[in-house]
């Protein structure tokens, strides 16, 4: 009985003396991955917070710029003839330029589709005609030939609209002109003759019933009318501000809708973008300050600032002048755009690598293990970066140094590694 007891007591500390060397592996095991998982962490909050003390300087360019919403203005004049219910035919192309007085577009004649059906007929059996009688050469109509095939060759190449157009008439002229030598040659003759008659009269009809409309004054031609060419215009600068641009209720970015009906002549040499800002820069702006346009296809247009207004809210607004990209907006009456009040390239360091000491601004190059103090002329400072360079002589002897210290002045290089939020005191 007494080693049954003896038995039962010892089994609880067996049970606890066997579970011991379990329990300390478990606990080993969850201190260590414990110790990695911190690690790891601690090693994620560094990179995150400074991922690193040291940068390279490179090339680069700072901007101060603001978003705007932008109002195209432009000096413009609307042509419309008396036919222009009759449909029109571009002579001239959507951005194309023209000289005053030049044609730039016709309206459809009455019956055209009627006529230019009967001198195709009429074409047909002119060929024909001539083709029968194989016997008729000369000299000439080698020529006229050789002429006909060589602007066949050269019509398949063309893409642009007007441009196949008259290569068309020129081919048709030649084909006239070598079946008036048939005529006259022929056999058939009389039967030619009466057919190129026939389609001179036609085509009579057809260009007599043809309205031409002529350009002005010399500029682009342009068939995107909005009916706001004279509102948003030049000669009412005086009477634009920030509720008459409002009113209009147009959209950023929609592209004007071609006419059927009508075309204009834009002036080719300025147009002007009509913008309400509120940022310091430009209320400090003044009138022939010049600034950059950056368009939607990412051109950066010179522009000037032609007219300041105040808003009774605080508000500036400016009127800026353009003399590039106008073609581009001929599309648009109203855009969003950069407005680029500066730009500066050059080194670009971090604002946080650069350190003032009496008056003087100091950046700390790491070259071999040893820290250098270098003296840095801050050209422009953005909110992040600035852009450095290196001070001349005349600059360093106005500033008080030196022939000694001259001479011995480290200058800023492309690709210099520089320390982030440095200790002067540790640099020589």
């Amino acid at each position: 009985m007494r080693n049954i007891l003896e038995k039962q007591v010892k089994k609880p500390e067996e049970k606890t003396r066997k579970m011991k060397p379990e329990q300390k592996k478990k606990i080993v095991l969850y201190i260590v991955l414990t110790a990695v998982v911190l690690y790891i962490a601690y090693t994620i909050y560094l990179l995150i917070k400074e991922p690193t003390n040291v940068f390279t300087v490179e090339e680069g360019t700072l901007y101060q710029q603001e978003t705007d919403i932008g109002y195209v203005i432009r000096k413009e004049t609307v042509v419309r003839g008396n036919n222009y219910k009759n449909g029109m035919e571009q002579i001239k192309t959507e951005g194309e330029r023209a000289s005053k007085d030049e044609n730039i577009f016709r309206y459809y004649s009455t019956n055209e589709e009627s006529l230019k059906q009967k001198i195709a007929e009429l074409d047909t059996k002119i060929q024909e005609t001539m083709a029968q009688d194989t016997g008729i050469f000369t000299a000439d109509m080698k020529s006229l030939e050789d002429q006909i095939d060589e602007k066949l060759k050269e019509i398949n190449e063309i893409t642009d609209v007007t441009t196949l157009t008259e290569y068309k008439k020129e081919i048709d002229n030649l084909i006239t002109r070598k079946a008036k030598i048939a005529g006259d040659l022929s056999p058939k003759g009389s039967y030619l003759n009466e057919l190129i008659e026939e389609r001179k009269q036609y085509e009579s009809q057809l260009n007599s019933g043809a309205e031409y409309v002529t350009a002005p004054m010399s500029g682009i031609v342009s068939y995107k009318v909005d009916g706001l060419e004279e509102t948003l215009t030049p000669d009412n600068f005086g009477s634009i501000n920030k509720e008459f641009l409002e009113e209009l209720n147009l959209q950023t970015g929609k592209i004007v809708a071609t006419s059927d009906e009508a075309g204009k002549i834009i002036d080719n040499f300025c147009c002007y973008i009509a913008t309400i800002s509120s940022t310091e820069e430009a209320k400090q702006a003044e009138v022939g300050d010049s600034v950059k346009v950056r368009l939607s296809n990412n051109a950066e247009v010179p522009a000037k600032i032609n007219s300041i207004s105040y808003e009774e809210n605080g508000e500036v607004l400016l009127i800026l002048q353009l003399n590039e990209q106008i073609e581009e907006l001929t599309n648009y009456r109203k855009i969003s755009f950069d407005l680029i009040w500066w730009d500066e390239t050059g080194l670009k360091v971090p604002n946080q690598a650069i350190v003032e000491q009496d008056g003087l601004k100091y950046v700390v190059r790491s070259r071999a293990g040893y820290l250098n103090k270098i003296l840095v002329n801050v050209t422009r400072q953005g909110d992040k970066y600035s852009i450095v360079t290196a001070y001349t002589t005349d600059e360093l002897k106005e500033l008080g140094f030196t022939s000694e210290e001259i001479n011995n002045y480290r200058k800023i290089s492309l690709y210099d590694e520089i320390i982030l939020n440095p200790d002067l005191s540790k640099a020589e």
